[in-house]
């Protein structure tokens, strides 16, 4: 009979812890539980350095809308010997007061084989005077003799290191290799009248005379390029 009791008893506190609730999971827990999630998503979700050209470096090929409506990279100039790449835009002053130094500078050296490529770097929904539609009627009123790309996602300007509109970039073919040999100023003085010294004309006949540019980097000056992520601006 004890021995009943016994099993009975113990029967019942099974039945009872069986039976005991869960601990309850407070406010506080689930407070803790988002802040990990939130903490994780953004470690995963940091941005990642952008790692830009740096003299010497090899340039990877682009493909951007053109004002004529056509996607242009450098692989559509296969004769080519290198590239003039020069960031710039419809509103900044000194990109206008530079336009016709371009042009002159395009069709000189076109013809030697190092053409001028054009990319508007700025985010239009920051200054609308930078408009896709904005460059096609600049490009037309200007007549540029180079095309004039729409960098669009703003995944180029960043590669360059470029910080204002204009940013020159002298590119030279070595190889299979398009190598990075000058980046800076198109010259010394927003006023044409003013020059003294012609930097990056200088760097196309140095590499014309088959001679390493020098210099090989100054500092450019203008407009800063204009985007909602200064992340993309070089420091």
């Amino acid at each position: 009979m004890i021995k009943q009791s016994l099993i009975m008893l113990l029967f019942l506190g099974l039945f009872t812890a069986c039976q005991s609730e869960a601990p309850k999971t407070t406010a506080t827990d689930e407070a803790e539980k988002t802040a990990q999630t939130a903490e994780a998503t953004e470690e995963k979700t940091e941005a990642t350095p952008i790692k830009r050209y740096a003299l010497g470096d090899a340039v990877a090929d682009f493909k951007l809308k053109n004002v004529d409506g056509k996607m242009v990279s450098m692989a559509d100039y296969p004769e080519a010997k290198g590239f003039v790449v020069i960031f710039t835009c419809n509103h900044c002053p000194f990109s206008i007061a530079y336009e016709d130094r371009i042009i002159a500078l395009d069709k000189k050296y076109k013809e030697l084989g190092y053409p001028v490529i054009a990319i508007n770097p700025n985010d239009p929904e920051v200054n609308a005077d930078d408009s896709y539609p904005k460059m096609q009627e600049r490009a037309k009123e200007k007549g540029f003799s180079f095309p004039y790309l729409f960098d669009e996602a703003q995944n180029v300007f960043p590669l360059f290191g470029a910080t204002k509109t204009p940013h020159c970039f002298l590119l030279n073919k070595e190889g299979d290799a398009l190598k990075l040999v000058y980046k800076g100023a198109f010259d010394d003085s927003k006023e044409v009248e003013e020059v003294s010294k012609t930097f990056l004309a200088d760097a196309l006949e140095a590499l014309l005379k088959n001679e390493a540019p020098s210099p090989n980097s100054t500092l450019a000056f203008g407009c800063s390029i204009k985007t909602n992520d200064e992340s993309k601006i070089a420091e």
